[in-house]
């Protein structure tokens, strides 16, 4: 009997060891797994966005001076934030810009390919390194409000009305969202690409466009699709995505 209770008591103490060992690497990855950046290589991007594969994508930085990457999950055990390398001095490009544009925002980076491409569920793109995800950010009284970035993959759930509210007091800071659109068109531009489409909430085109920065955008003659289906479409109220192509 007292074997038997020995017994169970090890086991226990084998389940909680896992359970905080499973804890650690899941809230900090980075201590246990190790990747190696290089940026100078060539990418290759295979088919399309929606039906490709990915050959010597980079992946982005998990942070920067004014950006981060939004979930350790995606970024070290799901491996998401890889693209082509073009895509890459695209985005961090832009962030650099934004440093003088918008000094007080900090954004968030979110999912962009596997290492080698394909699917990426639950995404019908991302397939091919020249898609990514950026986080709205949000403002409140005016000032950025980050309490809802620190959620994680969770963030994706977030839910806005048409002028991009979440609550009376916080909405999209739809000026910054339109500054770091301008700011990827200009570095798509240096490195041989071209935004092909950005996909936002269609009833939220008005509030960009109306805001000073959100006019200059729609004078460069930027795609943005214009009919969804209304799950898509209600997905796209938290973040905007980019599909870039090479020219």
């Amino acid at each position: 009997m007292k074997s038997g209770k020995r017994i169970m008591r090890h086991k226990w103490k084998i389940i909680f060891l896992l359970s905080v060992l499973s804890f650690l690497v899941l809230d900090n990855p980075e201590f246990f797994i190790q990747y190696s950046t290089k940026t100078n290589q060539r990418s290759q991007s295979i088919g399309s966005v929606s039906n490709g594969s990915l050959t010597n994508g980079i992946r982005l930085p998990y942070r920067g001076r004014n950006y981060k990457y939004f979930s350790k999950l995606s970024y070290y055990i799901l491996n998401r934030a890889y693209a082509n390398a073009k895509v890459y001095n695209t985005v961090i490009g832009a962030y650099k810009e934004c440093e003088a544009t918008c000094p007080h925002i900090f954004f968030r980076l979110m999912e962009c390919s596997n290492k080698n491409g394909g699917r990426l569920f639950p995404h019908r793109t991302h397939q091919n390194g020249l898609s990514v995800d950026f986080m709205t950010p949000l403002i409140k009284n005016k000032k950025q409000y980050n309490t809802l970035d620190i959620i994680g993959i969770w963030r994706y759930l977030v839910n806005t009305n048409e002028h991009g509210q979440v609550t009376h007091h916080i909405k999209i800071d739809f000026d910054s969202v339109a500054k770091h659109i301008l700011a990827l068109d200009n570095a798509a531009r240096q490195n041989g690409l071209r935004i092909k489409k950005v996909i936002l909430k269609t009833n939220l085109k008005d509030e960009l466009f109306k805001t000073q920065s959100g006019q200059a955008l729609k004078q460069r003659g930027i795609y943005f699709v214009k009919h969804l289906s209304k799950t898509i479409n209600d997905l796209h109220d938290d973040h905007y995505h980019i599909d870039f192509q090479e020219i």
